[in-house]
């Protein structure tokens, strides 16, 4: 059983950072350069940043999980508690604080495309917002799966 759970840990890591790094550096900017209808390409990539965000909190939640059976109290010892939390907290932070945020401004949009109205400008700062969050998280994975590599804690 401690071998399972061990590449299930492996797994989760291997599986949020994958997941990160396809879905906003890969699948979202082929999206908007392939269809010709934004609004589209804008649903769809927002449907799969979502069920990333669920992957993510999945991961995490394992993540720390195995880690506080395997140290107990002393895992807040270790970079990858801490960098797991933060990479929860951006998760958190975006998905149910900018996001409905966004879901919102689109709403008052109406049928139309969020660029042809007067809510721009917010949407654009906002999602800006949203891309920030992103990237830090999208960088973290990257330190989470390099300290896995290194061998740190």
């Amino acid at each position: 059983m401690k071998r399972f759970t061990e590449a299930l840990y492996w797994v989760a890591i291997a599986a949020w950072a994958g997941s990160l790094w396809t879905i906003g550096f890969v699948v979202a900017p082929t999206l908007f350069g392939t269809l010709d209808d934004r609004a589209l390409a804008g649903r769809l990539a927002g449907v799969l940043f979502d069920r990333g965000a669920w992957i993510g909190i999945g991961c995490a939640l394992y993540i720390l999980s195995f880690r506080f059976v395997r140290f107990g109290s002393s895992a807040f010892r270790h970079a990858v508690v801490w960098i797991t939390l933060a990479m929860l907290a951006l998760i958190l932070v975006g998905k149910f604080g900018v996001q409905p945020i966004l879901a919102g401004l689109r709403d008052q949009a109406l049928s139309r495309e969020i660029a042809e109205t007067v809510f721009r400008q917010r949407f654009g700062t906002w999602h800006g917002v949203s891309s920030v969050l992103y990237v830090v998280q999208s960088v973290l994975a990257l330190a989470l799966v390099t300290l896995q590599r290194s061998g740190s804690r």
